[in-house]
């Protein structure tokens, strides 16, 4: 086998402010395992907030290729690959997460089964996504939502933590009066105090705001779990959820566990948590960084597990170099093609560099 890989800037539509910083564009890494001649795809972004620069994702690639290179064919590296076996325990798991979906996707295309079928969903996933608006002012924000309820979306995510509260409950109010229909989920990014979330998440429930993830900062999972006892609405726990292990302590305490293949480590270590949640009272959110197609698709195989959907990475892009997992029109879907389903468009290289 040969692993290669080639680094892409991905560029927003519109810079996407939330509670801690704005965001107009960010690094993929698209790593690419070849075999029999067939490749498999998987991708890799940067993120400072999870302490991953395009560096530490080339470095690691590097020093993981030797490893994999050595093995005799993709199965055998799904079976090495970490939780199930030693390989990449030691990755990143933004970086653990692209190369199992490059394994996963070249194995699926040698098998010619989608990767739905290898993880257990005999038909092809598909669900409606939460479509984010950030912190924009109110105008803004109801021009948005009313244009994504004309697309089909039927479920919208309001960025929160403005410095003054009064703000974001007024974006709320005007998301509300523009698509009166939506389902509205809410996100501070950790932004309010214990004190503040107690004050605030009665006023967001009756603008009809229906969960909100991470509503204080995360590293005090004890108050989030007194505030989600006691909230009018969901709470999913989003920062405070980073791990398998964080996501089983707060199994029973919050109303809702935000799983990101980059920061839990891919495929299996999310069915590891869906597994760990499954009758504890705590349901599964299946979110993602900004990110292309490819960089989504992998989640979009398991929706059918998840109680919320947020996977529109790929929608915030000015131009997404790979095609695959639907979602314009509100509904992300697994392709039935094998592997991943996803397909590159023009300009993707046909080898990739070490």
């Amino acid at each position: 086998m040969r692993l290669t890989w080639h680094t892409a800037s991905l560029e927003l539509a519109e810079p996407l402010r939330i509670s801690r910083s704005v965001m107009t564009r960010r690094d993929a890494v698209w790593v690419a395992l070849e075999h029999g001649g067939l490749r498999g795809w998987g991708e890799a972004v940067s993120s400072r907030y999870l302490g991953l620069p395009t560096e530490e994702i080339l470095r690691r690639l590097n020093d993981v290729r030797p490893v994999v290179e050595r093995l005799a064919d993709p199965e055998t590296a799904w079976a090495e690959l970490a939780p199930a076996g030693p390989l990449g325990a030691d990755l990143p798991p933004g970086v653990l997460a692209a190369v199992e979906a490059a394994v996963l996707d070249l194995t699926g295309k040698r098998a010619g089964e989608p990767a739905h079928q290898l993880l257990g969903s005999p038909v092809p996933p598909s669900a409606p996504t939460a479509r984010t608006i950030g912190i924009v002012p109110p105008v803004s924000a109801a021009v948005q939502a009313g244009r994504l309820v004309e697309a089909g979306f039927t479920v919208l995510k309001v960025k929160a933590g403005s410095p003054d509260s009064a703000e974001d409950v007024a974006r709320v109010a005007a998301v509300r009066e523009g698509a009166p229909d939506a389902q509205l989920l809410l996100d501070p990014n950790g932004a309010w105090t214990e004190e503040q979330a107690h004050a605030l998440l009665p006023r967001f429930a009756a603008l009809g705001v229906t969960a909100v993830e991470q509503p204080i900062a995360a590293g005090r999972p004890e108050a989030l779990a007194r505030v989600a006892a006691a909230s009018p609405v969901p709470v999913i726990a989003d920062e405070d959820a980073v791990s398998y292990e964080d996501a089983a302590a707060l199994a029973g305490r919050v109303q809702g566990v935000n799983v990101k293949l980059a920061k839990c480590g891919g495929v299996r270590h999310a069915l590891r948590i869906h597994a760990a949640l499954r009758g504890s009272g705590t349901d599964l959110m299946l979110g993602c960084l900004t990110a292309s197609s490819l960089g989504i698709a992998p989640a979009v195989h398991l929706v059918d597990r998840a109680h919320w959907v947020d996977l529109d990475g790929h929608l915030l892009l000015a131009d997404d170099p790979w095609a695959g997992i639907g979602g314009t029109d509100g509904t992300v879907r697994a392709a039935p093609r094998g592997g991943l389903g996803v397909l590159p468009r023009a300009g993707i290289p046909s080898g990739a560099a070490r």
